[in-house]
Parts: C-alpha cells; sequence; structure tokens
C-alpha cells in the first residue's frame, strides 16, 4: 500500500493517461479521486461515470450530451460528462462494461478530445484527463474480443493494481476502526471499541467484497450493537465453526460460495439488500450467483 501511495503521488503530477484495476470493493474510485485531488487540475471538477450501469444509448447520451430532439424523451439540450470534465478529470468507472461500439467511439474522444452530442452536427473539444478502472481482465477480453487491443493500450498508459483487502490484513483493525469512528459519530452511539474475538474473526474473513464490505459490516454492526463494545454476534457473517483451522480446509471461492448463500438467506433472496451486505453491486451479485449456482 505504501508503493500505491507513492506511485499515486507521482502520477499525479502527470496528464497521462491511468488504468486502475482491482476487484469489487477496493477503493479504485478514492485511488482516482486522491490523484485528482494532488493533480494540476485539482480545481477543476472531478466526473465520474460508471460505465456498466447504463446501457449503450444510455451511456452515449451520458458521456457526449444531447440536443434538444435527438430521440423522444430529449426535451431540452444538454451536456454530457466530456463537457462537464473539461479541465478537471474524467473517471470511466467499469470500464469493461462498454459496448464494442462505445469502444470505438471512445477510442476517438480519447485519441482527438473531440465529439459531437448526439443528434447534433457541430463538433466540439473538451480538455480533460482520463481515469479509467475495471475489476475485469481486459487482456482476457481482447483474447475473447469483447474488449478493443487499441482502446486497451490507450488506456493503460499507467496501470495501478489495487490489491484485495485479504492480502493485507494488517489494514483490516486501522480500517475498521475508522468506519466505527464514523458510524458511531453518524448514529449517535457510544461504541467506542471492537472485541478482540471480533476483530480476530475480522482478519480470518477473506472479505470478497473488500473494504466496501468491511465498511458496511461495521456499519451495520453500530446499528445493531447493544453494548460500548462491538462483540462477534454483531457482525453480519459467520465463521465456520472450528474457526481458522476449519477455514483453512476451504478454498477461497468455497468460502466465498458459502458466505454469499448465507447472506442470500439471511436477506431472504432480496438481490439489492444482500449486494449492500457484500458490498458488490448487483451485477457482480448476479454473475457470482450465476458463477456458484445459487438459487436467488
Amino acid at each position: 500500500m505504501l508503493k500505491l501511495f507513492e506511485t499515486i503521488v507521482d502520477v499525479s503530477q502527470s496528464d497521462a493517461t491511468v488504468l486502475i484495476t482491482g476487484e469489487t470493493g477496493t477503493g479504485k474510485e478514492l485511488v482516482a479521486r486522491a490523484i485528482h485531488a494532488q493533480s494540476p487540475r485539482c480545481y477543476a471538477p472531478f466526473i465520474a461515470i460508471n460505465c456498466g450501469a447504463f446501457t449503450e444509448h444510455l451511456l452515449e447520451s451520458e458521456l457526449f450530451g444531447h440536443e434538444k430532439g435527438a430521440f423522444t424523451d430529449a426535451k431540452y439540450t444538454k451536456k454530457g460528462r466530456l463537457e462537464m470534465a473539461h479541465a478537471g478529470t474524467l473517471f470511466l468507472d467499469e470500464v469493461g462494461d462498454i459496448s464494442m461500439k462505445m469502444q470505438i467511439d471512445l477510442l476517438r474522444v480519447l485519441e482527438t478530445r473531440e465529439f459531437t452530442r448526439v443528434g447534433g452536427t457541430v463538433s466540439l473539444h473538451s480538455d480533460f484527463r482520463v481515469i479509467a478502472a475495471t475489476n475485469q481482465d481486459l487482456q482476457e477480453g481482447i483474447r475473447l474480443k469483447t474488449f478493443r487491443q487499441d482502446l486497451f493500450y490507450r488506456l493503460n498508459v499507467v496501470h495501478i493494481q489495487v490489491p484485495p483487502l485479504r492480502e493485507r490484513p494488517e489494514d483490516i483493525p486501522l480500517l475498521a476502526e475508522h468506519f466505527l469512528r464514523r458510524y458511531a459519530t453518524e448514529t449517535n452511539k457510544k461504541i467506542d471499541s471492537i472485541h478482540p474475538e471480533a476483530l480476530e474473526a475480522m482478519r480470518r474473513y477473506p472479505w470478497p467484497g473488500n473494504i466496501r464490505e468491511l465498511e458496511n459490516a461495521i456499519e451495520r454492526a453500530v446499528v445493531v450493537g447493544k453494548d460500548r463494545q462491538i462483540k462477534l454476534g454483531d457482525l453480519p457473517f459467520v465463521i465456520p465453526a472450528g474457526g481458522a483451522a476449519e477455514m483453512g480446509k476451504l478454498s477461497l471461492e468455497e468460502i466465498e460460495r458459502q458466505h454469499i448463500a448465507r447472506v442470500l438467506a439471511a436477506e431472504g433472496g432480496n438481490i439489492s439488500n444482500v449486494a449492500k451486505v457484500l458490498g458488490i453491486n448487483r451485477t457482480t451479485l448476479y454473475h457470482k450467483i450465476k458463477k456458484y449456482g445459487l438459487a436467488p
């Protein structure tokens, strides 16, 4: 993580395009915001867009904007994120989810910084720095012909890999204490510490949802907690019988499968609630449900 912090400082002083990779919930947007905050563009907007949250048509309108009358619901002219990011930073989250057509359009914009609004004819120019992020293996996408190689090289000028939480367990107590202070203050509850048993359980747990899941776990523990201390029973996950010894016999995928199954059962199959508890988005959750053959 110290090396990551050093890289953020170094990269922030240039205008180079950055590709941030890592699992869902590792803090990729936080890294992008840190780069922007320390860059010469820090006084201009940081404009973020989750590319996986829009259909191809909506993403085109969100990025490029549209002219009045361009389509049925276009009752007024709308600026796109490219225009809004002028002089600042454009953050393309989940860039691996965009369609092949949008990849071509995006490649053209990255090369020229020129674009046309949907339904428009005037070519517009915007000066922005690009930071992209994905939890996918884009090189595998290139092999499968779902992601363009030329766009990958355009995005991958500087590559930053954010490690998953399970690879840095020494950060868990620090992050847990940070989230405890935040949510204890927000809820006005007198909870000021974490029981050693609960802390040890958090160290052993693989956190498939990474920091986002940890944050949600602490928030829930603060809400349901009855004492001044977070106890093991306040945490939203259950350590298998036998503790670390039993967990050590299971593969990471099996631990993840069992945990998702437990949360699905606990939340009555409510996908939105399960995604929030796990700290992942609904699309990722659906993929994991399908991967592990679980009943939604």
